[in-house]
């Protein structure tokens, strides 16, 4: 069993390859479009949402495998399929066959989001949980922080093809870490027999359990407003409202910088002042700075000051980092004898959720950050009264005292 940070580290890594197979693709959108010749930049974002659909369908096979056949082959299966959609991107010769490797890319890598989280759900719950999810995003974090200026530099050595070449040789690396060192966690007395049945009873018991589909639904709206960024953020940064060009790895990295400071607080504060209270927090204070984002994109005619526009963004992001690891952590919190398929489910549910909203938000980009301003506002309103009606009313933010998880679990079967 690797240690602590090693854990860390490895769950990180893993879950990094979603972030680096998108991030490290933006700086090739310009060569690309010129490559195919494709008149409407928004097409670009197909190569986001080509990847996200599959990553999202294919969540609810590898949790239940998972659960049969354990944690560790299912992800070494995942992480082949990935590495040969990887394969097919690199020498795409058309559109179509490039969208067709991130499809089987993200098919491949869907098992990362499923079975991190239940290996992490494995060893540790409640607020353990969420302090590890928090430290893990943050390394993970770093990632976004430096993609966007590793693919200018692989572009500068050579064609987008270089960069899809790289992500499938650190898929390699990272694959034989994993199974070189980490065990496991899935322990045998808790493997089930692969059955519909049971299938169908787990999903029916986490949608069933307010907790639970109340903050994943939570989670796929914030998701949302997160893919809807990714979307747009090469027009809006280094094309057609900022213009930053060369620049626009520094903007991209800066954001998510403050993006990891939130989840390194959110690991230190989480404890002392629990889930609920940080999550709630972060999404009122998401909401009002939503407003403040729409208001100053309004009174600018979308095109705000580069410094006013993005420090507010920045801001935004950070309110954002503070919730998802909490609303992920209480969502699995009652779901311990089911981790595998509600994690596949979950995960599954909160991908589609949020690559079709962030898919909508992101092509209704004309040349302003109106769209994603406005955006930003809707999801994070609608993901308030998602969590006043998961809390049936009531907001931690004043200190109150988190309900048990075993509490909660009583409450929701009496209901």
């Amino acid at each position: 069993m690797p240690s602590f940070p090693e854990f860390v580290l490895l769950i990180a890594l893993v879950m990094s390859l979603g972030s680096l197979s998108i991030d490290n693709l933006l700086p090739a959108f310009g060569p690309i479009q010129a490559d195919f010749a494709i008149s409407n930049p928004n097409d670009l974002q197909l190569l986001i949402t080509a990847y996200m659909v599959p990553f999202a369908i294919m969540q609810l096979v590898y949790g239940p495998v998972s659960d049969v056949i354990g944690r560790r082959p299912t992800l070494m299966m995942g992480l082949a399929i990935y590495v040969v959609g990887g394969l097919i991107a690199t020498f795409a010769s058309s559109f179509a066959m490039l969208l067709i490797g991130r499809a089987v890319q993200g098919a491949g890598l869907a098992s990362t989001r499923v079975l991190t989280v239940a290996i992490v759900r494995d060893r540790f719950a409640g607020r353990e949980m969420a302090r590890v999810m928090s430290i893990t995003m943050m390394v993970f974090i770093i990632v976004p922080i430096l993609a966007p200026a590793s693919g200018s530099l692989l572009l500068l050595l050579g064609s987008w093809h270089w960069i899809f070449g790289t992500i499938v040789g650190v898929a390699v690396l990272v694959a034989a870490w994993f199974y070189t060192r980490m065990p496991e966690t899935l322990h045998q007395e808790h493997r089930r027999s692969f059955s519909l049945g049971q299938i169908a009873s787990a999903v029916r018991m986490t949608v069933s359990t307010r907790i639970s589909i109340g903050y994943a639904t939570g989670m796929g709206l914030m998701f949302g407003c997160l893919m809807s960024y990714i979307g747009s953020s090469q027009q809006i940064f280094e094309t057609e409202v900022y213009g930053l060009g060369a620049w626009f790895p520094v903007a991209f990295g800066s954001i998510a910088m403050l993006m990891g400071l939130a989840s390194f607080t959110n690991a230190r504060l989480v404890r002392r002042l629990g889930m609920r209270r940080l999550s709630h927090i972060g999404i009122c204070g998401f909401t009002l700075v939503a407003a403040t984002q729409v208001a100053v994109a309004l009174l600018f005619d979308g095109r705000p000051p580069l410094l006013l526009y993005a420090s507010i963004f920045a801001i935004n992001q950070f309110l954002f980092s503070l919730t998802m690891p909490n609303f992920n952590a209480m969502a699995m919190e009652p779901l311990g004898s089911i981790a595998g398929t509600a994690s596949s489910f979950i995960g599954s549910y909160t991908t589609l959720v949020g690559a079709v909203l962030g898919f909508v938000i992101g092509r209704s980009f004309n040349g302003t950050v109106i769209p994603l301003s406005l955006g930003y506002l809707c999801l994070g309103a609608a993901c308030l009264l998602v969590v006043l009606w998961t809390e049936r009313g009531r907001l931690s933010i004043r200190g109150q005292t988190e309900t048990r998880p075993e509490e909660r679990l009583l409450k929701s079967a009496a209901e």
